[in-house]
């Protein structure tokens, strides 16, 4: 294990630890993630005695007037250096009271540390200390689960998880990410303390949550969330997606499943965690807007409009920015069926115009969003959608080349339009301002002043307003 200490920071610690005599061991996820081959910035060291000390006579060693983060309520202490995060903490044993996930804390050796930790893979240790440096301290068979890629807890999983419920997300979080397999016995586990994620706050859930949504393929998370029951509990809406209805003989796809599908072929093309969002919450509104004809089948219409009208208070419930991200979250989700309506046979240059100009900045994540979202169990659907949908891409972007639609700007200002009829702030200016707008995204008129000008001088008139000159 010396192959994972190979950063100097290693021997200065040591060197700390062997002359004030101190038993230190870099421990936890810098470990699994070296022994995996994974690159990390987080390093975690224990300490028999005083984790804040020694981060102290550490930063003191590096100079340079190196600062030292102290979270005296947890004993632990932070030094960044290097672009690595380094915390010290004192070896300590744990016990929980039932109403909360906030650990009582005493002093503890090695062994009590590790037996804290959530996954066997995340408790093994390399010593720092004279004799043993670089040897694995691995009580629980962490490196045989890593070959194994096995997720299961040092000690009985019901009362892991029960002592702090957060440790299922991670679960759930670390198989998505690390492609590992829950042990059956540490997902029954999972099942049964489902509800005792009710006490952790929603701040660490949705920092669990949106890890997963980040990895290579965030329908195994999900997945899990779902099987394990805590999805309905965390993210209700959600869990309402999945179910087929049938109604004389016709259904409807398992919305939860295209949904997932979705978020996966997204992740393929892009890591943004605001362009995953809009694709989990898509089609949310589906299960409120679900309707059944008996001439037509099932339908969801307006689930786009109701769906951007949910964001809000999604974001406000799961603890989400209520800022810019959000707004284009719901903009996203708002627009997401227009792309695909538009049929390459007989798309009109102002649908396409429209679009462009709703769009914005944002057409190009509107367009990842919208392709992902083609889904079918039959290949040749697929294909001839996804034909389909680049010749409209193209006619996007040979449209918008020509019209520059993204950065329109008004020819006629509302100061313009004020002057000329000698009118305040009023009603009348939006209605003239939008009248030239839809006609110029109609193509009845081009962008320019005076063809502009000349409609604003018909609509004032039709307002009953008359110019001043």
């Amino acid at each position: 294990m010396k192959k994972c200490l190979n950063d100097k920071i290693f021997k200065i610690i040591a060197g700390i630890a062997e002359q004030e005599g101190y038993l230190t061991f870099v421990i936890g996820g810098y470990v699994r993630d070296c022994i995996m081959g994974r690159n990390t910035h987080d390093i975690d060291i224990v300490v028999r005695g005083s984790g804040i000390d020694l981060a102290r006579k550490f930063a003191n060693r590096l100079g340079n007037r190196t600062p030292v983060s102290v979270f005296r309520n947890f004993g632990t202490a932070m030094v960044k250096y290097e672009g690595k995060e380094i915390e010290f903490v004192g070896a300590r044993k744990e016990s929980y009271r039932r109403d909360s996930r906030k650990p009582i804390v005493e002093d503890g050796s090695l062994e009590d540390d590790q037996k804290r930790r959530d996954f066997t893979i995340n408790a093994m240790a390399i010593s720092l200390n004279p004799g043993t440096y670089g040897e694995l301290v691995d009580p629980f068979g962490g490196m045989q689960d890593i070959e194994r890629k096995i997720l299961r807890t040092p000690l009985e999983p019901e009362k892991t998880f029960s002592d702090d419920p957060l440790r299922m997300m991670r679960a759930i979080r670390f198989a998505t990410v690390l492609d590992f397999t829950i042990e059956e016995k540490t997902l029954e586990a999972v099942r049964k303390s489902a509800h005792r994620i009710e006490i952790v706050s929603r701040e660490r859930i949705i920092d669990e949550l949106n890890r997963i949504l980040l990895a290579k393929k965030p329908s195994t998370g999900i997945r899990l969330l779902e099987e394990t029951g805590l999805l309905v509990l965390i993210f209700p809406e959600f869990h309402e997606l999945k179910g087929v209805h049938e109604e004389n003989g016709q259904s409807h796809k398992d919305n939860f499943y295209h949904t997932i599908q979705v978020i996966d072929n997204l992740a393929k093309v892009t890591d943004d965690l605001w362009l995953r969002w809009a694709a989990v919450l898509h089609d949310i509104a589906k299960p409120l807007t679900r309707k059944y004809d008996r001439e037509l089948g099932w339908s969801f219409h307006g689930h786009e409009f109701v769906g951007s009208k949910m964001v809000p208070g999604i974001f406000r419930k799961l603890k989400l920015p209520l800022n810019e991200k959000m707004k284009y979250v719901q903009k996203l989700v708002l627009l997401h069926l227009r792309p695909i309506a538009l049929s390459p046979g007989g798309v009109s240059d102002s649908a396409i115009r429209r679009l462009v100009f709703d769009a914005g900045d944002d057409l190009e994540d509107l367009m990842l969003l919208c392709e992902a979202d083609i889904t079918s169990k039959n290949e040749k659907i697929v294909r001839r959608h996804l034909k389909n949908f680049r010749i409209v891409k193209q006619k996007i972007s040979e449209l918008e080349e020509k019209d520059a639609i993204r950065n329109f700007q008004s020819p006629i200002s509302g100061e313009e339009i004020m002057e000329t009829f000698g009118i305040p702030p009023s009603r009348p200016v939006g209605i003239i301002k939008d009248f030239i707008k839809d006609a110029i995204l109609d193509g009845k008129i081009k962008n320019v002043h005076d063809e502009a000008f000349a409609l604003m001088l018909e609509k004032g008139k039709e307002l009953g307003l008359k110019p001043l000159k």
